[in-house]
């Protein structure tokens, strides 16, 4: 099961690799900064018990395609008395990836139909042979499995900055510069946060938290 999940994974990175570079931008390289109040190695060490097991994956098996990370300790950066690592991570302008995905499946003569499916008797009307089950939370409903557990997640947006070219990640909170907006989202310290909630109304104190966390970095820093 494992060498099954490295191979897609690898299979996968390949091709976002052919995204790189495209007009629009649909896939990119971001900086990414881990920040810290600790030493980042501390913080490991301490939340390594709380991870589900296929958090480790990553590292184990596809390590090597991920760029090494790059330690910045206090008094290094302009981040005040606080602990960084820079990692090169992948990121989705999905507005531009979107768009691309849309003109490629047009141009080699797909058609787009909007149907509903209450049970997989349903899916006796397709006349495709061939069907792909993408539908998420939805399939707990649709085959009754109720083994399918919701993952809440909000995204609080801002207006773009094209001069800001960073992300940042600090007290469970990710921040990304994608080109049609700021995004900053809540996704807490563990790799549980938000596991088993179906919840769908936005949270304006959630978002509000999330933008705040960020902007806390910068206060009486230099940057």
């Amino acid at each position: 099961m494992k060498q099954t999940w490295a191979d897609m994974a690898r299979t996968s990175y390949e091709a976002y690799q052919n995204f790189l570079g495209l007009p629009g931008t649909p896939v990119e390289y971001v900086d990414t900064y881990f920040v810290a109040d600790e030493p980042l190695s501390l913080r490991r060490r301490r939340t390594a018990d709380t991870r589900p097991p296929f958090a480790e994956l990553q590292q184990e098996l596809i390590g090597d395609l991920i760029p090494r990370g790059t330690d910045f300790a206090p008094g290094s950066h302009s981040l005040g008395a606080r602990y960084l690592r820079r990692n090169s991570l992948m990121m989705f302008n999905l507005s531009a990836y979107t768009r691309l995905l849309m003109a490629d499946f047009i141009a080699n003569s797909g058609r787009i139909e909007i149907a509903e499916f209450n049970t997989p008797d349903d899916f006796r009307r397709i006349r495709e042979r061939t069907l792909i089950n993408a539908t998420g939370y939805g399939a707990r409903a649709l085959f009754g499995d109720q083994t399918v557990t919701p993952i809440r997640g909000q995204l609080a947006r801002a207006i773009p900055q094209p001069d800001i070219d960073y992300a940042l990640f600090y007290k469970g909170v990710s921040f990304v510069p994608r080109p049609d907006g700021l995004v900053f989202q809540a996704v807490g310290e563990s790799d549980y946060y938000g596991f088993d909630d179906e919840t769908a109304v936005p949270d304006r104190a959630e978002a509000e938290r999330a933008v705040t966390t960020i902007a806390q970095l910068f206060e009486h820093s230099n940057a």
